[in-house]
């Protein structure tokens, strides 16, 4: 039906009237939360102090599938309604009063509270974490789904067990409870926030400290198996608050700052105010650092505490002042610690992600509020990127830093960043917005004459690529003319990747041999097949420090030497590899079809990877056992139970690649009878999936 533009007209008054609360002000809120964890419930009382800007005669907030058992206006019960996504309490309120209403909730969160390892058998790794990005915090809270609501939000939470509880702010109290092992936490936030950023994380943890250089102090936790690996996963962190203090020239606009790592987190981090959460895929060991560290993802959430934090986006349009400025300075963190060469290749890698995506008719504008992450982060760091080359470095500088004072605490557009980079920078930017905000192409050409100038090692890759593309059959002749003269390790890791099968094997040995850790792991991923003469010289590389050299290298030598089977698996018995236990899970599944192999441990072999499938291992452990196990017909009933079980996983990749999985395999009327056989050792929920997926 088609309506006409006065009823139109009326009917969105009439929405945005019911969704932003512009008569009042929320100012506080006093939460006082009590989890238990092994319901997954979560009990609670919450006040909010708020003032009267215009009478009105009535306030909401956002709360999803919660039961109210007591609703009160400033100390008196009160009716109220509920549809169960909000809460509206109506009284009627005069301009200049100050109020206060009070809730009393039970909320059984099926999203953004996550309760982990409550149910199993494994002692110590009970864990509850948040997850509010976006608008869920109302999932566990009554808070507002709206951004542009701020309120300082004070936090206490009981916990009648044993366990550390991290949240946001400042740790004002630690009250033993009586007849109880637990505590009641009490913490204090000084400053105003969006609801989406309140967060909490209980665990069995342990805590070190150190101070920035401005005073703040920071608090660094760990699981207690994982004290070894403290040291390199926090790596750099006081370097990195230093830098994007100065860099930014803005102090860091709260209190303290807390980074706790916890299990099966949805993304790499989360930067909720002073305490980001984090995936403890992040916790590794000095050798892991060399390819999987923590320094982007830390500098990136640490960024958000200035850009989302405290000036934060009105609506999803303008997310790129969220992601594409964390992005940014978390790039400029690592030029910061790991050099120039490092950040402009990093700067060329995500610039052809970019013209991919844009090829393919996929490219997105910055102003679009459905963009993905790869326009919202990556689009966006170069934006800025080219902005400050636009404008300078210093006017760069100066219009951030107004930028954040003029709108500390407050919420921000696009435009309000633009106006204050063009009154800086005295620039009209028009045509800078046209090409980098609103066209959804991404400017290729452009960034690459920016890298040819700024990074010679670029400079030289790019006229190598195009004396080879000219001379193809002298591909191996030019590579051996200018090896000796080139000094960046990154030009060289790129080259051996682009053209190791052609390089001859004699410079390959001697890469092996003698170059960085990274162009010798380069020699070992560019190789199709290994060629007998550097055999010898690969082998050497399952002792190498770097995880994924030696996992490319036991799988290359494994296929390509059938001989040595034997002599490579023992070399690499019990090398776990990165958190996700990559090397391992390879390493049992190569001794798991190599005949000749301890065939009396056979047995302990499938049991450890079938048990890697289990709920108590991180998701991406997980999927990689499942491939594994599918790929040797290695699916016995504890591991189509554990495949079932992760068809309903909270992290919805993971769940998504579960599911196909299990479809795959029931394609057959055989291992349709086998899932059915196991039928009672399932949950309810997981009987009812599979019988929506089989189709009964």
């Amino acid at each position: 039906m088609k309506l006409s533009p006065v009823i139109v007209f009326f009917l969105f008054s009439q929405f945005l009237s019911a969704q932003i609360q512009d008569k009042v002000d929320f100012l506080r809120a006093d939460i006082l939360i009590e989890p238990t964890p092994v319901d997954k419930q979560i009990k609670g009382c919450v006040s909010y102090h708020f003032n009267v800007l215009e009478d009105v005669d009535s306030v909401f907030f956002d709360a999803v599938s919660m039961d109210f058992f007591n609703v009160s206006f400033d100390g008196v019960k009160i009716d109220f309604d509920y549809n169960g996504k909000r809460i509206m309490i109506k009284n009627e309120m005069k301009e200049g009063e100050n109020h206060i209403v009070s809730m009393d909730y039970v909320a059984k969160p099926e999203q953004t509270v996550y309760f982990l390892g409550w149910d199993d058998t494994v002692d110590g790794n009970e864990q509850v974490w948040t997850q509010g990005q976006g608008k869920y915090t109302s999932h566990w809270l009554p808070s507002f789904d709206d951004m542009t609501e701020k309120v300082e939000f004070d936090l206490k939470i009981i916990l009648r067990e044993d366990y550390t509880v991290i949240a946001n702010g400042n740790l004002l109290k630690k009250e033993t409870l009586t007849n109880s092992n637990g505590y009641m936490w009490q913490f204090d936030m000084e400053k105003p926030m969006s609801s989406y950023l309140i967060g909490f994380a209980i665990g069995n943890y342990k805590m070190e400290t150190m101070e920035s250089s401005s005073g703040i102090p920071m608090e660094l936790y760990y699981e207690p198996k994982d004290s070894l690996n403290a040291e390199p996963t926090y790596r750099y962190s006081k370097r990195i608050f230093d830098f994007l203090e100065n860099r930014i020239g803005v102090a860091y606009p709260w209190q303290n700052y807390k980074q706790v790592p916890v299990h099966d987190f949805l993304y790499a981090g989360m930067e909720n105010t002073t305490c980001t959460i984090f995936s403890n895929q992040y916790v590794v060991d000095s050798t892991a650092f060399v390819d999987k560290n923590y320094v982007n993802v830390n500098a990136h959430e640490l960024a958000h505490q200035w850009f989302g934090n405290l000036v934060t986006e009105t609506s999803s349009e303008h997310h790129w002042l969220h992601e594409g400025f964390a992005t940014f300075y978390a790039y400029l963190a690592e030029k910061h610690i790991f050099g120039d060469d490092h950040y402009y290749w990093k700067l060329l890698g995500t610039a052809e992600a970019l013209k991919s995506f844009s090829e393919e008719d996929q490219g997105e504008a910055l102003w679009n509020p459905n963009a993905g992450s790869l326009t919202f982060y990556e689009k966006g760091a170069w934006t800025l990127v080219m902005l400050q080359e636009r404008v300078g470095k210093m006017a760069f500088k100066k219009g951030v830093r107004k930028y954040l004072n003029k709108f500390a605490f407050k919420n921000v557009t696009i435009p309000n960043f633009i106006e204050e980079m063009e009154e800086e920078s005295g620039t009209d930017l028009s045509d800078f917005e046209a090409l980098w905000l609103e066209n959804p192409d991404f400017p290729f050409e452009e960034v690459i004459m920016f890298l040819k100038d700024r990074n010679s090692s670029i400079r030289t890759y790019f006229e190598l690529n195009k004396q080879i593309a000219q001379e193809p059959e002298g591909t191996e002749e030019i590579l051996v003319r200018n090896w000796s003269t080139l000094s960046s390790i990154h030009l060289k890791e790129n080259l051996i990747l682009d053209y190791g099968e052609a390089m001859p094997t004699q410079l390959l040995s001697e890469i092996i041999a003698s170059e960085d850790i990274k162009a010798r792991q380069a020699v070992v991923l560019s190789l199709n097949k290994i060629p007998p003469e550097l055999r010898v010289s690969i082998e050497n590389l399952l002792r190498d420090k770097s995880y994924t050299t030696i996992e490319a290298a036991l799988y290359r030598l494994w296929t390509d030497f059938p001989e040595h089977r034997t002599k490579y698996l023992d070399e690499t018995d019990g090398i776990k590899g990165f958190p996700n236990k990559n090397i391992r899970i390879l390493w049992l599944t190569l001794a798991l079809v190599t005949p000749e192999y301890r065939p009396d441990t056979k047995a302990n072999y499938f049991n450890e990877l079938s048990e890697l499938t289990g709920a108590e291992h991180y998701f991406e452990t997980r999927m990689m056992a499942f491939q594994y196990l599918k790929n040797i017909g290695g699916f016995n009933d504890m591991v189509l139970k554990n495949l079932i079980e992760a068809c309903g996983h909270h992290v919805w990749h993971f769940k998504k690649s579960a599911r196909s999985l299990l479809k795959e395999f029931l394609q057959s009327d055989e291992n349709t009878a086998r899932i059915k056989r196991i039928y009672p050792l399932l949950s309810q929920q997981e009987k009812q999936y599979l019988e929506k997926t089989i189709g009964e």
